[in-house]
């Protein structure tokens, strides 16, 4: 889930993301920890760098802190509206805690903004089939492969819509024949 995602072309918006360069690294490297105290020394010298509090949301969605990555990922939104990597980070992080309706509110948003975004229609997609609107996440998941997304997650997406479709097995079958 860490990717490059900048806000501007600007001056100051270069000295954000410079600022946010190292704990990036430390992300990519799977050294959360470091990346977040990173991130934090980051926000303590400037409260206003948007980069510093999504890759906080995304450091803290990659451990599985949910609740204080959702609050990081509202603060990248507040200070950058139109932000579309917290956006659908924060839809992400939404459907995982359970708020259905939340999270395909915001991957709506996203996509709204930003019509095709191949990350949008995912987190929708998701959103949609963990809310038990399977039509819809079948629709969604549909164009999300349209849109050419990465092998890794075209490939997760075509199972889910098997599994949609009623074409494939849900994980819980234990391989008996059930059909007698």
């Amino acid at each position: 889930m860490v990717k490059e995602a900048r806000v501007h072309d600007d001056p100051q918006d270069a000295e954000h993301w410079e600022a946010v360069e190292e704990a990036v690294e430390l992300l990519l490297e799977k050294n959360h920890q470091g990346a977040l105290e990173a991130l934090r020394d980051v926000i303590k010298r400037d409260p206003r760098n948007a980069y510093a509090y999504y890759y906080t949301g995304t450091a803290l969605f990659e451990v599985g802190r949910f609740d204080e990555g959702e609050l990081a990922y509202r603060a990248a939104l507040k200070l950058a509206p139109r932000y579309l990597a917290a956006r659908t980070g924060l839809a992400q992080t939404l459907r995982i805690s359970g708020d259905y309706h939340g999270a395909i509110a915001e991957a709506r948003r996203a996509l709204d903004q930003a019509p095709g975004d191949s990350d949008a229609l995912f987190a929708l997609g998701l959103a949609q089939a963990s809310s038990g609107d399977a039509r819809g996440a079948i629709r969604t998941l549909e164009a999300f492969l349209v849109s050419g997304p990465e092998f890794e997650i075209a490939v997760e997406a075509r199972a889910m819509l098997l599994r949609l479709r009623g074409e494939l097995p849900d994980n819980d079958n234990d391989g008996e024949d059930d059909t007698n």
